[in-house]
């Protein structure tokens, strides 16, 4: 087993010619993935992996420099499909992780045959010409609540992001992935990412886009979606989901993972 293997926890499964990369989110690890990954082994083969700082991931690992900014994690994407020898891939990302694949695929866009994103966002706060959900207050006080007593803000956190019944099977898995993370580690990746700006980056990105969002999300407005499709650099297409909550795919499988499949399986019809 190599380092970087074993440093996400890199799962393959299924048996497909064609590779599907799954990355997933802020507070979450690779089982946010549960609902969709039986649905694509038959005809993919499927790499899994955990972002650094992950509850899963060891926290040795976690170089807080390297992973100030979002690029740290995009080069841990190219390590990872570099070491797997993988030549080409579609890459689902969600949240966060839709911005690691774009500036992934500026950097290797040879890689990617195609981006999925789900409830990603180039930037969470606001701008003079910019929507983004946040004024800096607003990120101040999540700081600090995260800073003063993380389990307190955990079980308070999870409910809001993912929607929907406070007591749902969604919000309980959500809460123990979130909790599982080490405080200091959780703050900085908060920080990072919602204090990320990859406007710039967008326009860098020539791979197709599949942007998809649930119609209520209190990290991403709708309204980010029409932005990413507007300013991104190559083709892209749009789908607002009926689904409720940042993490569509735990949450509202029977929604969202037929629209995931479809977008998946094909192609933006140009």
């Amino acid at each position: 087993m190599g380092i970087v293997e074993e440093a996400h926890n890199v799962r393959v499964l299924g048996s497909g010619q064609r590779i599907i990369v799954l990355a997933h989110g802020f507070g979450t690890d690779q089982s946010v993935w549960k609902h969709l990954v039986p649905h694509l082994v038959d005809d993919y083969k499927v790499l899994m992996y955990d972002n650094m700082g992950a509850g899963t991931t060891n926290p040795d690992y976690f170089d807080f420099d390297r992973y100030s900014t979002l690029e740290g994690y995009a080069y841990d994407l190219l390590a990872i499909l570099e070491e797997f020898q993988v030549e080409s891939c579609i890459f689902v990302g969600h949240s966060v992780s839709g911005m690691i694949g774009a500036t992934a695929a500026v950097m290797r866009p040879d890689l990617f045959t195609k981006l999925v994103m789900i409830a990603a966002s180039p930037r969470y706060l606001n701008d003079s010409d910019y929507y983004g959900g946040f004024e800096q207050e607003d990120l101040e006080q999540l700081f600090e609540a995260i800073r003063s007593n993380y389990k307190a803000w955990c079980s308070g956190f999870a409910p809001l992001a993912v929607g929907g019944d406070m007591d749902s099977v969604a919000v309980q898995e959500f809460s123990r992935t979130l909790f599982n993370m080490r405080p200091d580690i959780a703050l900085s990746v908060a920080q990072t990412i919602f204090q990320s700006d990859m406007r710039q980056v967008i326009g860098m990105v020539t791979v197709p886009c599949h942007i998809l969002q649930s119609v209520k999300d209190l990290a991403v407005p709708v309204v980010v979606t029409e932005y990413l499709h507007q300013n991104l650099g190559g083709e892209s297409i749009v789908e607002v989901m009926s689904s409720d909550g940042h993490l569509p795919q735990l949450s509202s499988p029977d929604i969202v993972i037929p629209v995931l499949l479809r977008h998946i399986r094909h192609d933006i019809a140009v």
